[in-house]
């Protein structure tokens, strides 16, 4: 039922944070993996690092060019004999009021989470449809259906992967795909860490609000994503899942 040994999966933002959780977990359960990125540099020592773990490819791609996706799946399909799940975990954020924002601040935001999603899922159609049983996880956010002052373009970006996301599970369940979204709250990694240090009382007030009394880890989203793969989600499709030690109930 948990069984995912020999799948073949693609991860975009694989080479750091989550993304790196994401893809070293599918390698400990058995899985292939190709990872994807925007650095050469950072992208071939996650590969080295993800090596001694499983068969894993790095490939150096912007999800937010068309061309780049199309190329990236299409290798990736090519270097594991195909695709069959797909995990979109390339994503960035930039804090500033609304009113401060520039287009080129909106589009970096939007491209990389939400056009960068759909262009990623779009490219692997053909691939995850050919198996009867692919799978796409996208990472939305707590920012999904929070709101704040500072986080305009990232809210609306990943507001819109989980639309996106239930749209795919919709217009592709005949195809036997299944397409779901995971929520993270506050997880511990490089950019948390820098905003803690930016906001000195940033680490008490999310311990004091969450549930769990504590971050999470990027090895707790990565644990979801499995799940989403395996045939335990047989049925499990649509959906939008928090990851977030239960901050998301308190409003």
């Amino acid at each position: 039922m948990f069984d995912l040994q020999g799948r073949r999966v693609l991860v975009t933002g694989g080479t750091s944070g989550i993304g790196l959780a994401i893809a070293r977990a599918f390698l400990k359960a058995g899985a292939r993996a190709v990872v994807t990125g925007r650095s050469a540099e950072t992208g071939e020592t996650a590969e080295a690092a993800l090596a001694e773990h499983g068969v894993v490819r790095f490939m150096q791609g912007d999800v937010a060019s068309e061309a780049d996706c199309a190329r990236v799946t299409e290798g990736a399909a090519e270097a594991m004999g195909g695709i069959d799940v797909l995990v979109c975990a390339a994503g960035l954020n930039r804090r500033m009021r609304p009113e401060t924002v520039t287009l080129a601040d909106w589009d970096a935001v939007v491209d990389a989470s939400l056009k960068g999603t759909f262009l990623m899922a779009r490219a692997c159609y053909p691939h995850l449809a050919r198996g009867g049983d692919g799978r796409i996880v996208t990472l939305g956010s707590m920012m999904s259906v929070l709101a704040n002052d500072m986080t305009a373009p990232y809210a609306a970006a990943k507001g819109g992967v989980v639309q996106l996301t239930r749209s795919l599970a919709v217009a592709w369940a005949g195809e036997g795909i299944k397409a779901n979204c995971i929520l993270p709250g506050w997880i511990d990694t490089r950019l948390t860490r820098q905003a803690r240090r930016d906001m000195p009382d940033l680490d008490a007030r999310v311990r004091a609000r969450t549930p769990a009394g504590d971050w999470g880890r990027p090895e707790d989203v990565a644990g979801t994503a499995l799940f989403l793969a395996t045939p335990a989600a047989r049925f499990v499709t649509g959906a939008a899942i928090p990851v977030d030690g239960g901050y998301l109930i308190r409003g």
